[in-house]
């Protein structure tokens, strides 16, 4: 709404946006056992350690499950049953025999797409509209994407022979579970390989729904293990000696640790690390649409984005035409319960994530940047952080060069492409990039000067399995989707 002022100026009002009638999704779809054990070697089994964790709504900070902790002994049952089935069955599968598995596995997590968003977003926080909308039909995309390449590696690297490598360890965090999951065993199974996947232990709920899935689809025992537990189970998947490959995604300092653990030994790595994404207006872009791809690109899934578009560089002909209008869009924004459909900001991860944002938001006032949060209320229980943007920010500072993983946005002016170039990537990080500009040269200027992964053009955070994903420098290395994502399941000769 809005109402004219003394001054013949429109004041924006936005009260009626957070007015709307709550439109909650109803938990009765989805079926969460009050205990899970480790799936290994295709049946459920309990921990030798004998010990259980809590997995919790971070909504609400109510208890969900017992899940399992594995131990180096439950590591090495995953990994002989993993190497037992890539011996004996898997990979002397025919293909398009494989293919039928990882298609059903697909269709299976269509069928139940509703219950998957529903524990993604009790068990992580986010929006049931993102849970529902993105994170699981890409899930499932990705099966069937991979599905259909099984059977046709010779066409994918002709002139080449394709050999799976055998039992992969895949460790993936907590911002995506599913989707992780997905792109982590979809490209194994459809190279041959087998799996030993741990999920983050904040969000284990998904990929052990997954596992009800992969044995309903009567995948061949040990082909997939998934076992759940935190550091030290993710340790003893990179240190076992019979493990071939690893994937992880998460920190840029874990994956440091996971490169000096596995030099000297001949397993392939592929690691998807952390971001601090630039994201660049010139004064010639269609700016509502710029500023909508920037609040898609900062408070998408909380901020909890690897490749989130944390850094905005705004040519300083629009700065301040651009800032208001970030500032007038924010205040449209619902932060609050994860399942009602009109949320757009759901709860951060865990309180361990919410006190590192706190801390960064702390940080950037005492460096003299300034501070704009929505005026929005937020729940009184659970862990949640109003939409942030800091002005003021100089390239020193350590929220313009560290990565917060939050709905936390730094926003500095520029004057010419070579400044913005220069600024862009003064960054340890470089994952990906998003450029809004009505010039097509522009564009191809900056993507060949940008140090980034990915860099996206008039949008923002849009994926396809079609499409490889990584980065550069401390973002890791090595690729994920695409012909690049079968690529690092195989070596090829």
């Amino acid at each position: 709404m809005a109402k004219a002022v003394k001054n013949n100026t429109i004041k924006l009002k936005f009260d009626s946006a957070r007015n709307l009638a709550p439109a909650p999704e109803s938990k009765s779809a989805a079926k969460i056992n009050p205990q899970y054990d480790l799936f290994i070697n295709g049946k459920f089994e309990k921990p030798s350690s004998k010990k259980y964790f809590d997995t919790i709504n971070p909504a609400t900070e109510e208890k969900l499950s017992s899940v399992a902790d594995a131990n180096a002994t439950d590591v090495n049952k995953a990994v002989v049953a993993a190497r037992n089935a890539y011996n004996k069955t898997w990979s002397k599968m025919p293909a398009k025999e494989r293919a039928k598995y990882i298609y059903r596995i697909a269709r299976m997590v269509q069928e139940r797409a509703r219950e998957f968003a529903i524990i993604e977003t009790l068990d992580g926080g986010k929006p049931i509209r993102e849970s529902r909308d993105f994170d699981v039909p890409t899930a499932a995309n990705h099966f069937f994407y991979y599905a259909g390449w099984a059977d046709k590696l010779e066409y994918a690297f002709p002139n080449r022979k394709a050999q799976p490598l055998g039992v992969a360890g895949q460790i993936i965090p907590w911002n995506f579970p599913l989707l992780m999951a997905a792109w982590k065993i979809a490209p194994a199974l459809a190279t041959g390989n087998t799996v030993v996947l741990k999920p983050a232990e904040t969000t284990p709920l998904t990929a052990l729904k997954l596992a009800e899935i992969i044995q309903e689809a009567d995948l061949p025992p040990g082909v997939v293990n998934i076992i759940t537990g935190a550091g030290d189970t993710g340790a003893a998947i990179v240190n076992h000696p019979d493990i071939n490959k690893i994937a992880f995604t998460g920190s840029t300092n874990v994956g440091k640790i996971i490169q000096r653990a596995i030099a000297g030994t001949d397993k392939k790595a592929t690691l998807e690390l952390g971001g601090k994404a630039a994201n660049i207006i010139f004064d010639d872009a269609p700016l509502d649409q710029a500023v909508e791809g920037v609040i898609n690109g900062i408070f998408f899934n909380q901020g909890h984005v690897c490749c989130a578009g944390s850094r905005l560089f705004v040519q300083e002909s629009v700065f301040k035409q651009v800032v208001q209008k970030l500032k007038d869009r924010m205040e449209t924004l619902i932060v609050g319960d994860p399942l009602d459909k009109n949320t757009d900001i759901g709860a951060i991860n865990s309180k361990e994530q919410l006190g590192t944002i706190e801390k960064y938001l702390a940080i950037g006032k005492k460096e003299g940047a300034e501070m704009f949060q929505s005026s929005c209320s937020i729940p009184k229980k659970g862990f949640f952080c109003r939409p942030t943007i800091f002005t003021n920010v100089a390239q020193s500072n350590r929220i313009a060069q560290e990565e917060i993983f939050g709905p936390v946005l730094t926003i500095q002016s520029f004057r010419t492409d070579d400044e913005v170039i220069e600024k862009a990537n003064n960054t340890p990080f470089g994952l990906s990039a998003g450029v809004w500009t009505d010039k097509g040269s522009k564009i191809f200027n900056l993507t060949t000067k940008l140090r980034a992964g990915v860099v996206w053009a008039n949008t923002y955070n849009k994926f396809d399995p079609t499409s490889p994903f990584g980065g550069y420098k401390e973002s890791g290395y090595g690729r994920e989707g695409g012909l690049h994502g079968l690529a690092a399941y195989l070596d090829l000769v």
